[in-house]
């Protein structure tokens, strides 16, 4: 799939001239909605979308680069995106000919790596989400939406570097010390957060995704939130015995206020009361 050595402007370039798959059960889902007729609502496709980063980009991509100048404001929310598009043109025109599954082939380890992350990704979008209400955050959908494709350089390049990738699976295997971004730039050259960052601006994708995917020094409550449900969704992804959890569950409590007990019972890290 990679074409040679590249850094990381030829990696942008690349993945910027390339068709971007998405998961077989978004496409299976959406073809059956579209089968159906009239049933085909922006609500009923927006649920479809919601749990594929990959088919949620592509959306949000081609949406950017199709905008009418009267359009002053950015559209991060998937099913207003469907209503500014209109259900034809988003079949017509966004969704993704290839599935994931097809594309990787037989590729079966690399696979199920890129599928475990796509997982991780939903289940931190859920905890976002989740938060996000609790915080009376009359947006909520943008910070669902900012968790879900935090990881999106990391799914990318498993599609389309499935071999590299493994190397830093493999390195971090030998060395569990060894953080992610140093293992990156071992074989890549750059860390993947720096390849996010500049396809989220080679795309225009909407700011606020950049400011909703930034770390916790100095920010915002919104921000604090994808970066805690993404640090959750990753370290609870073997298990509820990870040595990093004890402080996400205080820095949650302290986001949410709420005590570490009743953060650890609204994560699923332990049953309710009433189930004990």
């Amino acid at each position: 799939m990679q074409q040679g050595a590249k850094d990381l402007q030829g990696w942008v370039t690349f993945l910027s001239n390339v068709d971007i798959p998405v998961l077989k059960q978004t496409l299976r889902d959406l073809h059956t909605l579209r089968d159906t007729g009239d049933s085909a609502s922006a609500l009923s496709i927006s649920l479809i979308i919601a749990r594929d980063p990959l088919m949620t980009t592509l959306l949000l991509r081609y949406l950017q680069s199709h905008k009418r100048r009267s359009q002053t404001t950015e559209v991060m929310e998937v099913e207003q995106a469907l209503l500014m598009l209109g259900i034809e043109p988003f079949f017509n025109n966004v969704v993704s000919k290839i599935s994931v599954e097809e594309m990787m082939g037989e590729q079966k380890i690399a696979l199920l790596s890129c599928l475990r992350v796509v997982h991780r990704a939903h289940r931190a979008s859920s905890f976002a989400f989740d938060w996000a209400v609790r915080l009376r955050d009359l947006h909520f959908e943008e910070v669902r939406i900012a968790a879900l494709l935090r990881d999106l350089a990391e799914i990318l390049m498993w599609c389309f570097a499935p071999a590299e990738m493994l190397k830093i699976k493999a390195k971090q295997d030998q060395n569990p010390a060894l953080r992610s971004g140093s293992a990156q730039e071992e074989v890549f050259g750059f860390r993947l957060k720096s390849l996010q960052t500049e396809l989220v601006k080679q795309w225009q994708l909407p700011n606020l995704l950049l400011r909703l995917m930034g770390t916790e020094s100095g920010k915002t409550p919104r921000v604090l939130n994808v970066v805690l449900a993404d640090r959750l969704a990753r370290h609870s992804s073997h298990g509820w015995d990870d040595a990093g959890l004890p402080d996400d569950y205080k820095d949650i409590a302290a986001l949410l206020n709420m005590k570490v007990g009743d953060v650890k019972e609204i994560v699923g890290a332990e049953p309710a009361p009433d189930d004990k």
